[in-house]
């Protein structure tokens, strides 16, 4: 497995970005079609089907984690809101992983995903 950190510039307060990545009305807007929450269990559904990942990490405006239930146990993605310092731009920092042979395809997953994002917060 890769592990992989992609950035994206996202011009949105960070408050209004991190509802979008912790909550499940957020989630279920851009990331998955559904999203449900049971002591700290996300099970996110893809055209009906279910998939599955416990939260391990939060931090108010800075950064959620979570691990998926059926995969390795270092296996995780996370989203981390990063403000750059000299320029003041927001910053969203996804970490995953691919198989090294679907890398690609895992990164335009993702910039589809991030585009229904600045979609649904209007940028």
């Amino acid at each position: 497995m890769t592990k992989l950190e992609i950035e994206y510039i996202i011009n949105s307060s960070p408050r209004v970005l991190f509802s979008r990545l912790s909550t499940p009305e957020g989630l279920a807007e851009w990331f998955s079609d559904d999203v449900i929450v049971k002591n700290n269990i996300y099970t996110f559904i893809w055209d009906g089907v279910e998939e599955q990942a416990e939260l391990i990490e939060l931090k108010d405006l800075s950064h959620i984690k979570f691990r998926w239930l059926e995969g390795e146990d270092d296996m995780y993605f996370e989203f981390r809101i990063n403000t750059h310092d000299l320029t003041n731009e927001l910053a969203l920092i996804i970490t995953d992983f691919a198989i090294e042979n679907e890398k690609d395809e895992t990164i335009e997953l993702w910039e589809t995903q991030i585009g229904k994002l600045k979609y649904m917060l209007g940028v």
